[in-house]
């Protein structure tokens, strides 16, 4: 099994840089996972096209090589990119499936029929629909990490490689800043949870790929 970074990710607005307001589009770390014959994808948080491109440039292979999807959370950010891996098998934890489908379920009744908001309700439901709940084991040596917390089903992947472990945290860690100062993103939909899912990964990992920046050496466990 082995793993690389095909795009690194950034907020919107990072408010430990002190932004004020948002600056550029937000897009999630794009990580490409191998295990035998599993080749998966997970946050394809860039347009289709880019991702393309960008397999290419740093796995040498296609979009149509891709043979699973997997979203750490269901916000836009984090899937950009599904409209090039419709052949693929997509998949999010179930936690996050069933929370996220209650809210847009919740909200479309709430909406006036034909408006710009039922219309965007529709459409989220109907890709919602497409996706699979994800397994405890996604691959060889690819298993779930529940990281609940920024949203109501936030679910990370723990790979467990010869020596040392890495967890694909999403939005539970989002970058470098957050990790070295142990703060949760905002906007988070439990934040005693999310700081209990930051907590547990800096336990066990090695190495953390956040949501919104490089992969990082968790320090409080090891040097490389």
């Amino acid at each position: 099994m082995d793993y690389r970074i095909i795009s690194i990710g950034a907020l919107s607005r990072h408010e430990l840089w002190n932004e004020a307001g948002a600056t550029r589009s937000a897009h999630s770390t794009c990580t490409l996972i191998r295990s035998e014959k599993q080749v998966i994808l997970v946050d394809p948080g860039l347009p289709a096209q880019v991702i393309g491109a960008r397999l290419a440039e740093r796995a040498g292979i296609a979009l149509k090589d891709v043979t699973d999807v997997f979203l750490t959370n269901f916000r836009p950010a984090h899937r950009w990119g599904l409209a090039g891996l419709e052949h693929a098998n997509w998949y999010i934890g179930e936690a996050e499936r069933e929370a996220i489908g209650r809210h847009l379920i919740e909200q479309f009744q709430l909406e006036e029929e034909e408006s710009d908001g039922w219309e965007i309700l529709k459409r989220d439901i109907e890709l919602l629909k497409k996706f699979k709940s994800a397994p405890d084991q996604l691959a060889r040596g690819v298993d779930l990490f529940p990281s609940y917390g920024f949203t109501p089903g936030t679910c990370g992947l723990l790979l467990a490689l010869p020596g040392h472990t890495v967890v694909v945290a999403g939005d539970a860690i989002a970058t470098q800043e957050h990790l070295e100062q142990g703060r949760v993103l905002r906007g988070a939909y439990d934040a005693q949870a999310a700081m209990d899912s930051m907590m547990e990964i800096v336990e066990i990992a090695d190495l953390i790929i956040p949501g919104h920046d490089n992969i990082q050496v968790n320090r409080s466990r090891r040097q490389y």
